[in-house]
């Protein structure tokens, strides 16, 4: 059975401009502060709702699932469901994508769809190398254990890299997506005019 689905309303924050450290609003705040006009526009209340999709790619450790928090921060309800979803660039579009499905389908009646981001928050990872050394070191027993993991110590493990760039580079490749947009346009004959 399928059934006509309507986009009842929409909102947006605006986009900050990095500023070198992380910023003000995790992804949740930003949700929370998308979402409280949304929501006191409609003529219904918050808990009506039967499910939150959110589409978020750099989750906070303090926010493993961004639709639970954001959803609770609203004031929907503790019983409230709420997922998040990750599909890199088209998280946002999935969420909405999935909640017109459930819609369609029957299941569901009313839900709160949309992405969030805050990628200051992104955290730093060492390699590989670095993160066996420091396990190493720590495991060392004693000072002379120490000093032998000492020695293999290399400039580089202190240096840790972004976690997002990390994750939006493909491993089969190694190249990130706007590197893939890159190949893509040269293939297939698409420049900036015609794009």
């Amino acid at each position: 059975m399928s059934r006509p689905v309507y986009l009842v309303d929409g909102a947006r924050t605006p986009f900050l401009r990095a500023r070198g450290r992380p910023g003000p609003f995790t992804p949740v705040d930003l949700a929370v502060q998308c979402g409280r006009p949304l929501l006191m526009r409609q003529p219904f209340e918050a808990t009506a709702f039967d499910l939150v999709i959110l589409g978020c790619v750099n989750v906070v450790q303090d926010e493993m699932n961004p639709a639970r928090v954001a959803a609770l921060r609203l004031g929907m309800g503790e019983k409230q469901v709420a997922f998040t979803v990750q599909i890199n660039c088209g998280s946002g579009m999935q969420s909405i994508d999935t909640a017109y499905r459930y819609i369609r389908e029957g299941s569901h009646e009313m839900i709160l769809a949309g992405g969030t981001e805050a990628l200051s928050h992104a955290p730093l990872v060492y390699s590989r190398e670095a993160t066996e050394w420091y396990g190493e070191l720590a495991r060392a027993k004693g000072p002379l254990d120490k000093m032998k993991a000492m020695a293999d110590v290399r400039p580089d493990f202190f240096s840790p890299v972004i976690g997002l760039e990390r994750g939006l580079t493909d491993p089969i490749t190694s190249l990130n997506m706007g590197q893939t947009a890159e190949v893509l346009a040269h293939r297939f004959g698409i420049d900036r005019t015609t794009a």
